[in-house]
């Protein structure tokens, strides 16, 4: 008997970061694994997980998730220190490494977090290569989706 295909849904994704969208024009979107250990991987699937304020670094030709704060469980081991907010390494390959370092050192570029999930059983993050959004452009942003939103309640009720 065939296995169906693991598709995304909402029960693999554990966390999105909505603000970036808000923040910054996303160019392009890559996936990376994550450098876990294992109390972190309990807790991500507790759903303990805050993303709000992290950011990506490119240190030493490795890429750096800084700011990500994974809650340890009350039942993490005692022989575990666990230090929440702590750098974790991205996994990627190291080509991909090097078109990015390129891309954030020559075109200025940001590298910031978009989502965290599950795929195949392991934790993966989305990143996605930005260029950041000035007062005006946020202004204009918001306006047209409430322009968006304005206009799909008309139509709804003119039916």
């Amino acid at each position: 008997m065939a296995k169906k295909p693991n598709k995304k849904t909402a029960a693999n994704t554990i966390m999105l970061n909505r603000k970036v969208r808000h923040d910054y024009f996303i160019e392009d979107q890559f996936e990376a694994g994550l450098s876990l250990e294992g109390w972190e991987v309990k807790s991500l699937r507790a759903g303990r997980v805050s993303m709000d304020e992290s950011y990506v670094v490119v240190k030493k030709g490795e890429l750096w998730w800084f700011g990500g704060h994974i809650t340890p469980l009350l039942s993490a081991s005692s022989h575990v220190s666990p230090d929440a907010t702590r750098s974790r390494k991205l996994l990627m390959h190291a080509i991909e490494i090097y078109r990015l370092i390129g891309q954030v050192e020559r075109k200025g570029y940001t590298l910031v977090p978009l989502s965290l999930y599950w795929k195949h059983g392991r934790a993966k993050l989305k990143l996605g290569l930005a260029k950041g959004k000035k007062e005006h452009d946020k202004r204009a942003t918001s306006k047209d989706r409430d322009w968006q939103r304005e206009k799909q309640r008309t139509l709804k009720h003119s039916r």
